[in-house]
Order: structure tokens, then sequence, then C-alpha cells
């Protein structure tokens, strides 16, 4: 239920509203507009690559070297956006915060980036999607990429004066996520009216398991 509502203060009741798909409370990291159906990717690290392997130290002994290590770093970096617009990957979701050298890339070849998302909510994506989290540094970056979930729609969404993600997914089983947008003047009312609505789904919930059983 957390991660399918979100309270609006400052508006009221009769605001409120239930909308199609999941609402992600934070703005995009980078957002290029992109119509119809699109792939999402999942993530849970930062795409940036490393110059060596964990544990291992490395040296720069020279400018030259320094600035050789970013020109490899923002190479790296491009060929895997390329790769992810060859395989029509237009959305990343983030759990992990990227670096300035991967939104500049994902902007230029029309990725959109979602950052910091909690487990929880790539929890709920995964459920919904049926979709693990990509590891692209970890096997050949040239491979197609299968673990890609179907978004039938991506748009910001303005909530007052709080700008959030708004997105659909293609659910691969019986569950269609919709979000429920709970207004009221204050956040102390938007707190009661959403634990209240939790206890009603808690109830209802046990009375069509009684009925199954």
């Amino acid at each position: 239920f957390a991660e399918l509502h979100a309270a609006v203060p400052g508006l009221p009741l009769a605001s409120s509203r239930v909308l199609p798909g999941i609402v992600l409370r934070r703005d995009f990291a980078a957002y290029c507009p992109a119509d119809g159906e699109l792939r999402a990717l999942l993530v849970t690290e930062p795409l940036r690559p490393a110059l060596t392997a964990l544990g291992v130290e490395f040296v720069v002994d020279s400018e030259g070297q320094y600035q050789a290590s970013l020109h490899w770093i923002a190479r790296r970096t491009e060929a895997l956006m390329k790769h992810l617009q060859s395989n029509n990957v237009k959305l990343l979701l983030s759990s992990a915060k990227q670096e300035e050298v991967v939104i500049y890339y994902a902007k230029l070849y029309g990725v959109s980036v979602v950052e910091c998302l909690s487990s929880e909510e790539m929890a709920l994506i995964s459920e919904i999607t049926g979709v693990s989290p990509y590891a692209p540094f970890g096997d050949n970056m040239d491979r197609e990429i299968t673990e890609t979930a179907v978004v039938t729609f991506c748009q910001p969404l303005l909530l007052v004066s709080k700008r959030c993600v708004h997105i659909g997914f293609s659910s691969v089983c019986a569950f269609q996520p919709h979000c429920l947008i709970l207004c009221g003047p204050v956040d102390g009312v938007n707190e009661q009216h959403a634990a209240a609505l939790q206890e009603a789904f808690t109830m209802l919930q046990q009375v069509f398991k009684t009925d199954d059983h």
C-alpha cells in the first residue's frame, strides 16, 4: 500500500483520484519524451564503469593518465547507451544514484532515467513485470538485452509543487497496479485517511481469503 498511494497536502479531499500504473515520488534525472510503448531496464548499480576490480588499487602517475582514464570511462559509458538504444531501451529505473557522465549520455541517446528508487519500489516493479535487474558490465555488453519491461506510458506528473514520475507497465500477472492520489488540507488528515483505507483493504483481503477457503 505504501508504494501504491501518494499523499498530497494542500488540496481538498474531492481532488483525490485513482491513476492507472504507479507514481514514483521523485523527478526524472533525465527525461526524453517517447510516444507509444517502450522498453525499460532495471539496474541496481552505478552504470559508470569502474577502472579496477573491487579491492584493487588504481594509481594515476600523471595528468595524462588521469585524462586517459576519464576518456575511457566516457567511451565505455557511451557504448553502453548506444547498446541500450539499439535494444529499444528508452527508460532506466535505477536504485543507485547515477553519475553525471551516465545522465549526459542517456540524454544524448534518448534514454530517460529515474534514480534512487527504494528496494520496495524495485521489488514491486519486478513483481509487476517479471523482470530482474540487469548487470551491464558483468558479462558480454554486446549481447541482446532480454531483461526489459514493457512500459505503456512514462510521463512527468505534478502533484501541487512536487514533481513525480507516472509510469504504466504491461503486467505479466493478474495484478494491474493503480495508484491512489490521496488529497487533504494537511498531512495529518491525509495520514488518517491513508490508515483507514489500508485497514479497509486489509479487511477485504481477509474476507476474500475466507471465501476462497
